[in-house]
């Protein structure tokens, strides 16, 4: 009696792995597919000669995921894949960013778009995305500051929906100053920390005496003369 119970406990055992094994080999090969079809959609966008999507290939995915190429979307999607190089995608960063958003196809490409922005608005990821933006904007090698014209297309971009009034009124500053023709990354993340801190359009609780860009010490300065 005591064998029969064994014998039956391992049947049950091996017939448990046997089920264990297939799921696994069933899941992989989904995923296995799934990757094909992503390659096979990056292949699609990709310059033969580069290996990479460029950036007549990121238009042509525009106008497939019926998106602006100067959609903020975009640099979302530039977000999540990592991507290292303006208006380029390679295999690696196309493979990381649409197997997080599961998309294999351009429709479900397209229907991820909308998760993906609400991803990046939440705090803990905006404050990431915010400092990438400028980052990707630095085309060249050992380029560590963006133009005035660019940073503020790139805040109308990144920050016009969130802080309509500090973008306008800081962009308007930026145009009009002479004591800077470019802005470095520390300039660029403190404006956003201001935004968040900083009440606006008073500026009660600003103290320049804390560790702000002098930027800031001036564009505070500047608004504050224009409001007497």
């Amino acid at each position: 009696m005591l064998m029969k119970m064994r014998r039956s406990a391992s049947r049950t055992t091996n017939s448990t792995t046997d089920a264990t094994t297939d799921l696994f080999r069933s899941a992989s090969k989904a995923s296995s597919r799934e990757m094909e079809r992503i390659d096979n959609l990056f292949h699609s966008y990709a310059d033969k000669s580069s290996g990479m999507i460029d950036p007549e290939g990121i238009e042509n995915l525009c106008s497939d995921i019926e998106v602006e190429h100067t959609d903020v979307k975009i640099l979302m999607l530039a977000w999540k894949m990592k991507a290292e190089k303006q208006g380029y995608f390679t295999l690696e960063e196309w493979r990381m960013g649409l197997k997080a958003l599961r998309a294999d196809t351009v429709n479900k490409l397209k229907k991820a778009l909308p998760e993906l922005e609400k991803e990046v608005r939440r705090p803990s990821n905006f404050t990431d995305f915010y400092s990438y933006a400028f980052r990707y904007c630095l085309t060249e090698e050992k380029q560590k500051s963006i133009d005035i014209e660019s940073i503020c297309e790139l805040l109308e971009l990144v920050l016009g929906s969130v802080y309509r009034a500090q973008v306008d009124y800081f962009m308007e500053y930026l145009k009009i100053q002479t004591d800077y023709k470019v802005i470095n990354l520390d300039q660029w993340t403190g404006f956003y920390r201001f935004c968040n801190e900083i009440s606006f359009p008073d500026f009660n609780n600003y103290d320049p005496d804390l560790a702000w860009p002098l930027l800031l010490d001036n564009f505070v300065e500047w608004m504050t003369e224009k409001q007497t």
